[in-house]
């Protein structure tokens, strides 16, 4: 069922593991790995604290999604950021990114598809960045609950060209709908 549409703002990627990812005209979504040329590129984990964890556990991370609305309120309230400051590959705008439930699919331009597995838990390399930027991806909620901010994480199903100006159709799984949680 197809739910709600977006924007691709811009992308980027790096060969390194970086706080943040150098913006591009184009990445390359590779089915099953992730983002072409990028450090977190690959079937497993490559984030650096999970490898050490088990480094045969399955990559969840591939690609990490930010909503463009969160730059613009985190510049309102003083941050210097912009798209793939926060080491994002694929920023949008127009989508409720934090409100998908797993398993959630984003079309992405005229080919690719990444599946929605989770939240990025912010960590204080944030903090590391710009003084306060960990506190201010992080929410409570009205029932005390902790929300994170910093955007979402996906695997690609299948692969494709993904350029600026790309639109993201959102198709939502079957219910019962489960909520995200960090990967």
């Amino acid at each position: 069922m197809q739910h709600a549409q977006g924007l691709v703002v811009a992308v980027a990627r790096d060969g390194e593991h970086r706080f943040s990812k150098a913006p591009q005209p184009r990445i390359r979504l590779l089915a099953g790995q992730g983002v072409e040329g990028d450090a977190h590129c690959g079937v497993t984990v490559k984030h650096r604290s999970r490898v050490k964890r088990d480094p045969t556990q399955p990559n969840l991370r591939q690609v990490h999604l930010i909503h463009a609305e969160l730059i613009d309120e985190l510049r309102a309230g003083g941050f210097a950021v912009e798209a793939a400051t926060l080491g994002e590959n694929i920023t949008t705008r127009g989508l409720a990114l934090l409100d998908l439930p797993a398993g959630a699919r984003l079309r992405i331009g005229p080919e690719a598809v990444v599946e929605v597995t989770g939240l990025r838990n912010p960590c204080h390399q944030l903090d590391h960045y710009q003084a306060g930027l960990t506190h201010a991806v992080l929410e409570k909620g009205p029932d005390g609950e902790l929300i994170r901010k910093a955007g979402v994480m996906g695997i690609v199903l299948t692969g494709g060209e993904v350029v600026a100006e790309d639109r993201i159709v959102v198709e939502l799984p079957a219910k019962p709908h489960r909520s995200l949680e960090p990967v």
